[in-house]
C-alpha cells in the first residue's frame, strides 16, 4: 500500500516454500502504520463572511474593551507593554489588529519529528494527525473495571498506540499515573513515550521544570543540534477560560515557545459555564483566547510553530455535567476551524468525546458524532482521539482499541472518491452487463483486498456463528483485542546507548528531590 509501512514484528520473514511457508505468512505477527490523513475531500464551512467577519469584529472589540488577564506574571506584562498593549494591573487590553498581527509570523504548517523518520507528521494544511486520550486520572478495564491509573497502565496505553494502525502519534498523558510521585511522573512518562514507542510525543507542561526536562531528554533521544532546529515535540498548553492566562500553562507557552517547540493553545470551553450559551457567543471568546496566546507565543519566539486549539463541550443545564457529542458542540467545532484557516494557523479540536461511563451506546453515538465532524471541521491535529470515557475522567483499554479501530473510517472518508479508470469501473461494467453479479469478474478479483475499508474488531458473522463463540459484544472483542495487542507487542529499536542515557537521566534526576504527591 502506497501509504502504509507494513513490518514484520519478527524481523526478518523466514525463507521456505509450500505450506508451512504460507502458514508462516499468514500467522506472522505484523504491525501496519497508516500515513497521517490527506484530506481529498472539501471542509464543511458553516459560516458566511458576513458572520466571520462579525466574529473577527467582536473578538478584537473583547480584547480592546475588556481585555485578559495574566495572573502572576509580571514578565508577561512587561512583554506585552513592550509591543504596545496597554496593562492595567493584571489586566491587558489590546489595541485593534495587534494581536492579529503578531500572529501572522506563526507558520501555517510544521514538521513534528519522531525518532523513526517513517513516523514523521506535518501539522497543518489538509492534513489530519490523530493522538490518543490525554489527561485521564482513572482508566477502566472489563476484568478491573474503574481504578486509578498507574505507569503500568501507562505504559500499556503507549503499546497499545504503538500497535495501533491509525493513530500516528503516541500523545501525552495517555492517563495520569497516580503511582508515581507527581514531580517525578513526567520522567517516567517521557521516557515510556520515547522508548516503548517510535511516534511523535507531547512534552510535560504541569511545571516550567517539567518542561525543561522534556527538552532535555528530547536532546538525548534526537540530539542536541536536532532539537535546536527542529520541532519534536507538541505540547498542550490550556487558557483557563474565560480570558485567563495563569502562570504554569503560560511558563510552559514560553519554555516550548523559546525552544521552537510546537504548543496547542486551547481555550477550555464548557458552553453556559466558561463561555456563553450561544455558539456566535463562545466562537468570539475562543477567537479572543487563541489570538492572545498565539500573540504571546510570537512575541517568545518569531515563528515558534503554535495551533490553534478549541476543546469545546456544552452542559446539561439541569445537572450541570458536561455533555458530549452535541449538535452545538458541532458548530462551535466547525466554525472554529473556518477561523483558523483564515489565521492561517493549523486547527486543534474533536476526538472520541463521550460522557458515558462504559464503552456502551451513548458512547458510540456521542464518539462518532464528535469524530466525524472532526474531519469535516478541517482538524490538522485530534487530540483524545481514542481512548475517552467518563467526560474525560477514565482512559477505557477497551474503548481506546474501538475507537482505534474507527479512525480507519476517517482514513477512508478523507481518501475521496477514487476516479481513475480503475475507479470508475467501467471494464466490470461491460465484462458483466445485465443481470449477471460481480463477484467473479476480473475487476472484482484485482481489487477485492482493499475495494472496502475492513474492521479489526466488528463481528459480522451469521447469528449461530456468533452465538457458538460465546455471543460476545463489542465491548467483550475489544477486551480479547487489548490482550493480543499487548502481547504481540515488540518494542521498537532504539540505540542501547541513548537507551541508556535516557534511563540514567530519569534515575538522576529521580534521585535529586524527595518525592511530591501534591
Amino acid at each position: 500500500m502506497s501509504e502504509e509501512i507494513e513490518q514484520a514484528a519478527g524481523g526478518r520473514r523466514a525463507r521456505g516454500g509450500g505450506g508451512a511457508a504460507r502458514r508462516a505468512e499468514r500467522t506472522a505477527v505484523r504491525v501496519e502504520f497508516a500515513k497521517y490523513i490527506e484530506r481529498n475531500i472539501p471542509n464543511l464551512e458553516i459560516l458566511n463572511e458576513e458572520a466571520l467577519q462579525l466574529i473577527e469584529a467582536n473578538a478584537e472589540t473583547v480584547l480592546e474593551q475588556i481585555g485578559v488577564n495574566f495572573v502572576e506574571n509580571p514578565a508577561a506584562l512587561e512583554r506585552w507593554r513592550a509591543v504596545g498593549a496597554d496593562v492595567q494591573g493584571e489586566r491587558v487590553r489590546f489595541p485593534r489588529g495587534l494581536a492579529r498581527e503578531l500572529c501572522k509570523t506563526a507558520p501555517a504548517s510544521f514538521v513534528q519529528h519522531a525518532r523513526n523518520p517513517d513516523r514523521n507528521v506535518t501539522i497543518g494544511g489538509k492534513n489530519l494527525v490523530l493522538a490518543p486520550v490525554y489527561g485521564p486520572p482513572f482508566v477502566r478495564d472489563l476484568e478491573g473495571g474503574r481504578r486509578y491509573a498507574t505507569i503500568a497502565d501507562f505504559r500499556n496505553f503507549v503499546k497499545l498506540g504503538q500497535m495501533s494502525k491509525y493513530l500516528h502519534h503516541s500523545g501525552g498523558t495517555v492517563c495520569e499515573p497516580t503511582d508515581v510521585a507527581v514531580n517525578k511522573r513526567h520522567l517516567d512518562m517521557l521516557h515510556a513515550h520515547m522508548t516503548l514507542s517510535d511516534k511523535p510525543y507531547m512534552g510535560s507542561v504541569t511545571e516550567r521544570s517539567r518542561c525543561v526536562d522534556s527538552i532535555e531528554m528530547s536532546k538525548i533521544l534526537f540530539g542536541e543540534k536536532f532539537v535546536d532546529e527542529n520541532t519534536v515535540m507538541t505540547s498542550l498548553v490550556n487558557i483557563n477560560s474565560p480570558l485567563t492566562f495563569d502562570p504554569i500553562m503560560m511558563d510552559a507557552l514560553e519554555v516550548y515557545a523559546a525552544a521552537n517547540q510546537a504548543c496547542i493553545v486551547s481555550p477550555f470551553i464548557v458552553g453556559g459555564a466558561m463561555a456563553p450559551v450561544t455558539v456566535a457567543g463562545t466562537l468570539t471568546q475562543v477567537l479572543a483566547e487563541v489570538m492572545v496566546a498565539v500573540a504571546y507565543s510570537q512575541i517568545i519566539r518569531k515563528g515558534a510553530p503554535v495551533i490553534f486549539g478549541a476543546f469545546v463541550t456544552s452542559i446539561d443545564m439541569n445537572s450541570g455535567a458536561p455533555t458530549f457529542g452535541t449538535p452545538e458542540a458541532a458548530q462551535i467545532t466547525l466554525g472554529a476551524g473556518q477561523l483558523a484557516r483564515r489565521m492561517g494557523l493549523p486547527f486543534r479540536s474533536a476526538g472520541s468525546f463521550c460522557g458515558s461511563k462504559l464503552p456502551d451506546a451513548q458512547a458510540a453515538y456521542e464518539t462518532a458524532n464528535t469524530l466525524n465532524i472532526g474531519l469535516l471541521s478541517g482538524v490538522n491535529f485530534m487530540l483524545h482521539a481514542c481512548g475517552w470515557l467518563e467526560g474525560g475522567l477514565v482512559s477505557s483499554y477497551e474503548k481506546y482499541v474501538m475507537d482505534a479501530d474507527q479512525l480507519g473510517v476517517l482514513h477512508r472518508l478523507a481518501a475521496g472518491i477514487d476516479m481513475s479508470a480503475n475507479g470508475q469501473a467501467m471494464e466490470a461494467l461491460r465484462e458483466v452487463g445485465p443481470g449477471g453479479h460481480f463477484l467473479g469478474c476480473s475487476h472484482t478479483q484485482a481489487n477485492f483486498k482493499d475495494a472496502f475499508w475492513k474492521t479489526d474488531l466488528f463481528d459480522y458473522k451469521p447469528f449461530e456463528t456468533w452465538d457458538e463463540e460465546g455471543a460476545r459484544d463489542t465491548a467483550t472483542l475489544a477486551s480479547v483485542r487489548v490482550k493480543k495487542m499487548l502481547g504481540e507487542y515488540q518494542a521498537p529499536a532504539i540505540d542501547p546507548g541513548i537507551n541508556e542515557a535516557l534511563s540514567e537521566y530519569v534515575a538522576r534526576k529521580k534521585a535529586a528531590v524527595p518525592d511530591a504527591f501534591l
